[in-house]
């Protein structure tokens, strides 16, 4: 099961990454983005996700992913139940949405890419 501080520990390791708590909710965001958000309760973790990409995601695994509200179907944005994510998945969908945030050049460093 996945958890705030672990996801804490990794988003942390990140270049530009800030932690906020806005409304009682923790996110993590690169300048104004948000990048990955919990529910109050943190039983959901949100993340940036291609809108392109996600319904093929939420078939993957209905049971573990879902869509946000529709307010927020607008963004690139996916819900998972934090219960059914294992560690190596979420290092995965963590770093996978802060490289949609972060300029490419920061990614490709931090990452080693291109090397």
């Amino acid at each position: 099961m996945v958890t705030v501080d672990s996801v804490r520990r990794l988003a942390r390791s990140l270049p530009r990454t800030t932690e906020h708590l806005i409304h009682d909710r923790v996110k993590f965001r690169v300048g104004q983005i948000v990048y990955i958000a919990f529910s109050r309760d943190e039983t959901v973790m949100g993340f940036a996700f291609p809108k392109d990409e996600r319904d093929a995601l939420i078939a993957s695994d209905p049971a573990k992913f879902h869509l946000p509200t529709l307010s927020d179907q607008r963004f690139n944005w996916v819900h998972a139940w934090t219960a059914a994510l294992g560690e190596d998945e979420m290092h995965e969908l963590v770093v996978e949405a802060w490289r949609m945030v972060v300029p490419k050049s920061v990614a490709a460093a931090h990452l080693g890419e291109g090397r």
